[in-house]
């Protein structure tokens, strides 16, 4: 199953009082005829109706995404806390003092970064 989510506005609409008329099976079978079902009252959006497996494969790609998120920061973290950990080296002080007291030598080269 893929996950393509149209906007709001491209959705089948069903106000409120013609879901009551219709009831479950009427709302359901639009469900299966066009897919998520935007239920407006006094056409304002006001629910999505999504069949279950949809529902089920969406918390699937939102927790692999979460997966992923919490990867990239932990990873983030890790370098970070390594380009810290060199300030807490007992030479940090003196090499920070030793390279301020003299001009910068770039030789025509911006140096950013990690290769700063």
């Amino acid at each position: 199953m893929t996950t393509k989510l149209e906007p709001i506005e491209d959705l089948a609409q069903l106000p409120a009082s013609e879901v009551k008329k219709r009831g479950w099976r009427g709302v359901m079978r639009t469900l299966i005829e066009a897919g998520p079902v935007l239920v407006t009252n006094h056409n304002e959006p006001e629910a999505v109706i999504i069949q279950a497996k949809e529902y089920v494969h969406l918390r699937q790609v939102m927790r692999e995404a979460e997966s992923r998120t919490e990867s990239e920061l932990d990873t983030l973290r890790r370098r970070f806390d390594q380009r810290l950990a060199a300030l807490q080296a007992p030479d940090a002080g003196d090499r920070l003092r030793s390279a301020m007291r003299g001009p910068a030598k770039l030789g025509g080269k911006v140096k950013a970064g990690a290769s700063y």
